[in-house]
């Protein structure tokens, strides 16, 4: 067997976002200057951004991921979804660190080993570990995280395949079993509406951004499965929410939404983007 390399290199990188550090780093945070900034009320366990080209998505990404800017974490989870075809439920990464021109990140794998042992023996779903994965909705939100997070962080990082409603709850009380007590940050990574108009894309976007805010698993699979509204990492929100809620967020406040028609300027096939945070209310 070949040995796996210890970090994990971006194939994004240049493509869906600059391969250049000052110009990447530059973008973001000109990103980052223009999130009209509003008050939360409480603090944010988690976000769910966008996972696009930043050509088109970047600047949704921002409004969520300037509600952490300068705050520190030890650990972030990010939950994405595998466009790729796999027979696992689960999927993580064999390496020891993501890279990005920002520099590398490094994997909790020992989390991840734990994770992986917990599912095999308390659940008949599938958890593997992949080499050099092609996956871009996991990978894009990093650059944003270390622009924005005060010091380093590790990350667990996780590609969910299932969207079946029980499996999300299982697989959150996994996760949270081992977290519980951390300083941790919950990152979910979706966008929403694929290859509609516009006029439809935004009916489309704000139902499924509706059901999200009704803080609801089951909603939004329904929302999902009945064609009133779409997520393409709808397996990631699902356990992002769930976890949320068992490390103690109680709303969700939705704090942007747009389309890749205002980027293009062809409105007659558009894909669709949100963005929000997963609020712990104050006292």
């Amino acid at each position: 067997m070949a040995r796996i390399i210890e970090t994990r290199p971006s194939p994004i990188a240049g493509y869906w976002y600059s391969g250049n550090p000052h110009v990447l780093r530059s973008e973001i945070f000109s990103y980052l200057d223009n999130v009209n900034v509003t008050d939360l009320h409480g603090e944010v366990i988690g976000l769910f951004a966008p996972h696009a080209g930043y050509r088109y998505s970047g600047q949704t990404a921002a409004y969520a991921f300037h509600t952490v800017k300068d705050k520190k974490f030890d650990l972030v989870v990010i939950l994405s979804p595998y466009h790729a075809y796999h027979s696992a439920t689960i999927l993580s990464s064999a390496h020891q660190n993501y890279q990005t021109p920002l520099g590398k990140i490094q994997i909790d794998q020992g989390l991840v080993e734990a994770l992986m042992d917990k599912i095999h023996l308390d659940s008949d779903l599938k958890m593997v570990r992949v080499v050099q994965d092609e996956e871009h909705s996991l990978e894009i939100e990093l650059p944003f995280l270390q622009c924005v997070l005060e010091s380093d962080f590790r990350i667990l990082p996780l590609m969910v395949r299932s969207i079946d409603p029980g499996y999300s709850e299982l697989i959150a009380d996994f996760i949270f079993e081992l977290i519980e007590g951390k300083n941790i940050l919950i990152v979910a990574s979706t966008d929403l509406s694929h290859f509609y108009s516009q006029s439809i894309a935004e009916q489309l976007d704000t139902e499924m951004l509706k059901q999200i805010q009704s803080f609801s698993v089951s909603q939004i699979y329904q929302t999902e499965f009945e064609g009133k509204g779409y997520a393409c990492g709808l397996g990631a929100i699902m356990v992002s929410m769930a976890l949320c809620k068992k490390l103690g967020a109680d709303t969700i406040e939705i704090l942007h939404q747009t389309t890749s028609g205002k980027e293009t300027g062809d409105f007659s096939s558009v894909v669709g983007y949100g963005a929000g945070v997963f609020i712990k209310s104050k006292a």
